[in-house]
């Protein structure tokens, strides 16, 4: 049977970076009986005061997955620490490495969650929720039952060409041409300027300004006058 489990790692070295060395893996005494997983889109509409109805909606961004596990500890069999042990692994989740702190850019652990085959569950992120339930303990006061409750926030590389700290040159955002879309428009929107259209036709590599087909990707330069 496949187990589960929480690889705990050193974050990114650099931003778009992978995460690094492993520093804990979790591996769960009893696999989950539930997941519960959300992931939500951005959508922006801007008011039209003559239209009948609403605004056709533009796609703004994807959000980040977030996860919800339980993790259940018990140690009834061996009445010993490791229902301790287990939640001070997990919470080394929640606070800066020491690596990080020793480079003075304090940074907490990426993680990731591992079962099997999966794939939809198990992305690099940050632990953003972390609770204990302790249900039983021994005589002396030593918790020998737990139930640990994480949430863990997707956290992956930065898209090329959209993080204005990324170093690229030109920092950009895309938008997804809709019907009535012209570069002017675009460019009354996001700079206040109908004139700066050219800044976005040299981005895309559009000779002709009128030729915008609906669904079309294009790149939308922010510059430092760009409300975006």
């Amino acid at each position: 049977m496949a187990r589960a489990q929480l690889l705990i790692m050193e974050p990114p070295p650099k931003v778009g970076a992978k995460p690094g060395a492993t520093l804990e893996t979790v591996r769960f005494q009893f696999n989950p009986n539930k997941l519960s997983m959300t992931k939500s889109t951005e959508w922006r509409r801007s008011p039209a005061r003559m239209a009948p109805q609403s605004s056709t909606p533009e796609f703004v961004g994807s959000g980040p997955r977030s996860l919800s596990v339980d993790i259940l500890l018990d140690a009834t069999d061996t009445h010993d620490k490791s229902v301790e042990q287990k939640i001070e692994q997990l919470m080394t989740g929640c606070v800066p490495t020491p690596k990080s702190l020793r480079a003075k850019k304090p940074a907490s652990p990426w993680v990731r969650f591992e079962w099997g085959s999966a794939r939809t569950t198990s992305f690099d992120g940050v632990l953003s929720r972390f609770s204990v339930e302790y249900t039983l303990f021994d005589t002396d006061g030593t918790p020998l039952r737990a139930t640990c409750s994480i949430g863990i926030e997707e956290a992956t590389a930065d898209t090329a060409n959209q993080n204005p700290t990324s170093g690229t040159p030109e920092p950009s955002r895309t938008h997804i041409v809709i019907a009535g879309d012209t570069l002017a428009h675009l460019a009354w929107q996001e700079y206040g300027d109908p004139g700066a259209w050219r800044a976005i036709a040299e981005a895309n590599d559009i000779d002709d300004p009128q030729d915008l087909p609906p669904g079309t990707e294009i790149l939308i330069p922010i510059t430092a006058g760009s409300p975006a």
